[in-house]
């Protein structure tokens, strides 16, 4: 089965979770066009780093999820996607990637509201359901962060209706 990112629920509400993620690296690309565009253009840089590293390395083991992320509204031209790497990986360790656009990063540890769904992560239902989880999120008294998380868990050839997905949005520091 494939290792997910590491995170604690601290508390259940009726329609979404408090958690608190670990830390994590992330191997990174940042992409200046639509939702659709960058998910699709940088998984391909992002699957080469994993399996072929630096050409002297081995094979990063897949994990999910995949994430896209932007500040603001989900509309944004500017896009960051994200593989996170295996738990017990550590920045120094990791081969440099041979491609510039492929950045590693650490992710802080960091408290984020989550709401799961199913179905294709398009993003018509992204928006709906990040408006749905800011609303309810807003009820409870959080302040959230301008950024958005779109964290996708399955294979693309997945069917639609067994897709399963989160809007995961930092608290406010």
């Amino acid at each position: 089965m494939t290792e997910r990112q590491k995170y604690k629920v601290l508390q259940k509400y009726e329609h979404f979770e408090l958690r608190t993620y670990e830390a994590c690296v992330v191997a990174q690309i940042a992409m200046a066009v639509n939702y659709s565009s960058a998910t699709s253009g940088a998984f391909r840089y992002l699957f080469n780093y994993i399996s072929k590293g630096n050409q002297t390395s081995t094979p990063i083991a897949m994990t999910a999820p995949v994430i896209a992320a932007t500040e603001g509204s989900l509309d944004s031209q500017e896009w960051s996607i994200s593989f996170v790497m295996p738990a017990d990986s550590d920045i120094k360790g990791l081969p440099i990637p041979v491609d510039s656009k492929v950045v590693l990063h650490e992710v802080p540890k960091q408290d984020c509201v989550a709401l799961s769904f199913r179905g294709w992560a398009t993003i018509g239902l992204s928006k709906r359901k990040e408006v749905e989880l800011r609303n309810h999120a807003q009820k409870e008294h959080f302040s959230l962060s301008k950024e958005t998380r779109i964290c996708r868990f399955d294979p693309p050839f997945k069917p639609g209706f067994l897709q399963y997905n989160e809007i995961v949005i930092p608290l406010q520091v």
